[in-house]
């Protein structure tokens, strides 16, 4: 028997004999009815969001404070529990930083954590930046993660029976029913194919047009290598619908090499192991609405006062519903520019840009700080350049390591020489450095920019 294909996807039932409408198991009728409310309350006004997020804060602030060791210590004469979570209030409270977090591990779990809460499990990162961490977290935590990731199949009217490909660290070649965890308790899903992501550009490419799925799950920097590998041979990926990308910056030129390569759009996500769903794009515009039903996001200049629309500053999360370890004014090392009131009618906050942690930063001599963007076809239109990596050694000098596909002449090592003098701020020498091959880091990711210089303070 075969079922007609919905947009978003048939409710998985769990009851024999009932197929439609579908009966879901308890925790696919948890997600659909969370599903229902965040259907609701992304339209609410940003006044009644975070009068009810502030709801859920004070919950948390009064667990974390009567239960966590950690905080109530480094509290002490900052927090009261009788008095309701202003924002002046909340922001006397100390950052918790990722260090801190390493070092203070057993002393940031809760010795109270709600057996009502589900299970409790330990995550860890996997230290991409050179700081992996650990964390506890619950069932409820991520009861409402899968609840944001199918909040995220909706708005981009995704077809769930359709196949998903994963191209990504940590998995094996292979293929599945359903797309995976978050996505079949509530639903019914189509094939999953996974590749891993150290694989071969052209083989990759080889195999998506072998599968022809409808979804492809991919890091930015991957997805550039492909589409730039697609248009020089001038292949495509036959029945893709759309590209989703996450776990490291998404350069914009990639969404306009992606619709040359594909005629697909790009759909990309922030999110970290730590705090879950941070943001998600927004249907109608290519900027991020923070998940506010979830996690409160403060985004705060160098003073540690909050940035308005147009300003950028260091993200802190604070991760409403995991009470084993509560992460509570969390910088997580990332810096966003806030955005204005979405023309798509939603009161969740908005996120224009997320610009990556502070070593993706470029750091003059002077203490100003940059994000470089350089752009792929204007390398690729001076040398045959397979990939670039800008890593700042000292405040005046940019090593550009490059992966090319014949020698370079004279004439086009100058011609890149003054390219990216000129997209660099004043006063910086570039050196080009030849390379076989530029690894990926832990967890599988790549950064188009590094800087090994400390951000000086000002």
């Amino acid at each position: 028997m075969s079922l007609p294909n919905d947009p978003v996807g048939l409710v998985r039932s769990a009851l024999p004999g009932a197929v439609w409408p579908g009966i879901p198991n308890l925790q696919g009728a948890i997600v659909l009815a969370l599903q229902f409310q965040l259907e609701l309350s992304q339209w609410y006004p940003a006044p009644q969001l975070r009068a009810l997020q502030s709801s859920q804060l004070d919950l948390l602030l009064r667990h974390a404070h009567a239960s966590v060791p950690y905080y109530r210590e480094r509290w002490e004469g900052l927090y009261d529990a009788s008095q309701a979570p202003t924002p002046g209030r909340f922001g006397r409270l100390p950052i918790l930083t990722r260090a801190e977090l390493q070092a203070h591990f057993e002393r940031l779990k809760s010795t109270e954590a709600p057996s009502h809460h589900g299970p409790v499990v330990e995550v860890r990162t996997s230290g991409s930046t050179g700081q992996p961490v650990r964390l506890l977290k619950t069932g409820l935590a991520d009861l409402m993660w899968e609840t944001i990731l199918l909040r995220e199949h909706h708005w981009f009217g995704r077809d769930l029976t359709g196949k998903l490909a994963a191209i990504r660290q940590g998995v094996k070649e292979q293929e599945a029913d359903g797309w995976g965890t978050g996505s079949g308790d509530a639903v019914s899903t189509g094939r999953l194919v996974t590749l891993p992501i150290r694989t071969d550009v052209d083989a990759q490419l080889l195999w998506l047009a072998r599968q022809r799925p409808a979804y492809l799950l991919t890091y930015p920097s991957n997805l550039k290598e492909l589409v730039v590998t697609s248009l020089e041979h001038g292949t495509r990926v036959p029945g893709l619908r759309e590209v989703r990308t996450f776990g490291e910056l998404l350069d914009p030129e990639i969404r306009t090499l992606c619709r040359d390569a594909w005629g697909v759009p790009v759909v990309d996500c922030y999110s970290t192991v730590e705090a879950g769903y941070i943001a998600l794009q927004c249907p109608r515009e290519e900027h991020y609405h923070v998940q506010a039903e979830s996690v409160l996001v403060e985004v705060l200049d160098e003073q540690g006062r909050a940035c308005a629309p147009g300003e950028t500053g260091r993200v802190v999360v604070t991760t409403l519903h995991n009470f084993a370890m509560p992460l509570v004014r969390y910088d997580i090392g990332d810096y966003a520019e806030v955005g204005g009131p979405c023309p798509c009618g939603r009161g969740l906050p908005v996120l224009r840009r997320i610009m990556g942690r502070s070593r993706n930063m470029l750091v003059t001599a002077d203490g100003r700080r940059f994000w470089p963007a350089l752009g792929t076809r204007a390398v690729a239109r001076i040398a045959p350049v397979l990939q670039y990596q800008l890593v700042q050694t000292t405040v005046d000098l940019i090593e550009v390591r490059l992966v090319t596909a014949a020698p370079l002449t004279p004439a086009q090592e100058e011609g890149l020489r003054q390219l990216f003098t000129e997209r660099l701020p004043a006063g910086l020498q570039v050196r080009l450095v030849p390379c076989d091959n530029i690894s990926r880091g832990a967890g599988g990711k790549f950064e188009d920019f590094v800087s090994e210089v400390a951000p000086m303070r000002r």
